[in-house]
Formats: structure tokens, sequence, C-alpha cells
């Protein structure tokens, strides 16, 4: 079973205790991500409260996640697709020798 760990990570100025499995270089890189993407979303607007702008960085990043998944989920049933056409030729040339 893995351990769990503690990792103080700061988030558009504030701090905040992350307890998980991960390690801490991965807590923090997340950390950094969401933080950036808040940042980002502050960027050339009148500031709006954290929790919008924490709303805001969420949908974000779930936009992001979909956009991979649905890439991902494309590139599999692409890759199914191909397969399925070389199992077709194959057994189209096996029964063409037998």
């Amino acid at each position: 079973m893995s351990e769990t760990n503690s990792t103080t990570v700061e988030i558009f100025g504030r701090e905040y205790r992350i307890k998980g499995v991960a390690d801490e270089a991965y807590i923090q890189n997340v950390a950094r991500y969401v933080d950036d993407k808040m940042k980002e979303m502050s960027r050339g607007t009148s500031l709006p409260s954290q929790d919008r702008l924490a709303i805001l960085a969420a949908l974000n990043i779930a936009d992001e996640l979909f956009q991979v998944r649905q890439s991902s989920t494309a590139g599999l049933a692409d890759i199914e697709q191909r397969a399925d056409r070389l199992i077709e030729m194959l057994d189209e040339s096996l029964q063409t020798k037998g």
C-alpha cells in the first residue's frame, strides 16, 4: 500500500496542504498548472473573485481534458479500423492461397 504524503502548495497566492499518495514533485507540478490557469484567466480582465477564477480555471482544464479524451478516442477508433482492414486483408489472402 502506498504511503500518504503531505505537501504544501501555493495557488494564486494562497497556500494549501495537499495529502495524497503521489510524490511531492507531481503534486507541485499539478498545483503549478492550476495556478498558471488561474493567472491566465485573470489576465486582461477586471479581477474577479478567487472563487470565480477557480471555476473558470476548472472549466478550462476540464475542456482540455475532454478534448484530449475525444482525440484519444478518435485515435483508438482509427487504429481499430486499420486493424480490422488488415485482418480482412489477411483473411482474404489466406483464403485465396488455401
